[in-house]
């Protein structure tokens, strides 16, 4: 089942001040924060820590565009994202559980 989030970065945002003076756009950070944020928040994750399996960026999405991440849980326990400004893709990837660490013997 596919879920939607709302995602609107303010024109004030402090990420802007040098995330190319002149020509403002979303860091990509900011934008995989709100996923996984908007992924969390939807229970969607998986339990545990989890981490950013992939990530592409496609398209600039610039201050105060109105953007949607959409996510949906896939079989394999992932969590598949993309973030859209209306038809446009602006960026996709997934999130993954973390494996435990083996435990070495003494």
């Amino acid at each position: 089942m596919q879920r939607e989030t709302p995602l609107a970065i303010p024109a004030d945002h402090p990420a802007f001040a040098g995330h190319f003076p002149g020509t403002p756009i979303v860091p990509g950070v900011v934008l995989l924060d709100a996923a996984l944020f908007a992924i969390q928040a939807a229970a969607c994750a998986p339990p545990g820590p989890c981490r950013i399996a992939s990530a592409k960026f496609f398209h600039p999405a610039g201050p105060g565009a109105a953007l949607v991440i959409r996510h949906e849980n896939l079989a394999n326990g992932s969590v598949r994202f993309d973030i859209l400004d209306g038809p446009r893709t602006i960026a996709s990837g997934s999130v993954v559980a973390v494996q435990p660490a083996a435990a070495v013997p003494a």
